[in-house]
């Protein structure tokens, strides 16, 4: 009797213990341990990465909005002395088709930070990762350098025809006519600052997104 007791209870213990290994094993896998949940590192890398470009995709469409609404908003009407007469000047950001090719890089920026913004905060949400795969990310990489390049392109074609307006060409007669139009200069001004610093932003994401590929 006493024999079998043992018997009973030995294997008793050998029947525990694989449980207990089990519990273990898928305590460790899920980072639970006492009921206290403990995300790995990895886990905490990508919601950091996820909230930074979270913050990049707000970024952009406040600084892309700005950029399109400061030009579309340049405006003015004034009078200039060109040979000792005193001649009408009105200036309008459609009268230059860089103004407009800017305006219409900021717009198409503007729409595709909305969407992106949209796409992380509906993931985000669901508590899902915001890149699914190597495929999307390389996508969404190529968009944002195509983008930054348009509004680099954009933003010195436009300060180029700015930098002319202030100084006037040389050799010639023709004033400085921000003089007269500082309103307007300034407008434009501000647009191609905020262009040039949204293009550094969507620069930040594709890097982010580099990264992310050299990790996974």
């Amino acid at each position: 009797m006493t024999g079998d007791r043992k018997m009973s209870s030995v294997s008793e213990v050998a029947v525990q213990l694989p449980e207990m290994t089990k519990v273990a094993a898928m305590a460790s896998k899920s980072g639970t341990i006492g009921g206290l949940i403990e995300p790995s590192d990895r886990s905490l890398d990508r919601l950091r990465a996820d909230l930074c470009q979270l913050m990049l995709r707000l970024i952009c469409v406040a600084t892309s909005v700005t950029a399109m609404s400061l030009m579309v908003t340049a405006a003015e009407s004034s009078t200039v002395s060109i040979y000792g007469f005193e001649l009408p000047v009105h200036s309008k950001w459609s009268f230059s088709d860089v103004f407009e090719y800017l305006v219409g890089v900021s717009g198409a920026v503007a729409a595709y930070s909305l969407l992106q913004l949209l796409v992380t905060t509906s993931k985000l949400v669901r508590k899902s990762p915001v890149l699914g795969s190597r495929r999307q990310a390389w996508l969404i990489f190529a968009v944002d350098l195509a983008l930054a390049y348009a509004l680099m392109s954009a933003g010195s074609a436009a300060a180029g025809i700015s930098n002319l307006n202030r100084t006037g060409i040389r050799h010639t007669t023709l004033p400085n006519f921000c003089k007269p139009l500082q309103r307007f200069c300034n407008h434009v001004a501000i647009s191609i600052a905020f262009t040039f610093f949204t293009c550094c932003l969507l620069t930040t994401s594709a890097i982010q997104y580099v990264i992310w590929l050299s990790k996974n």
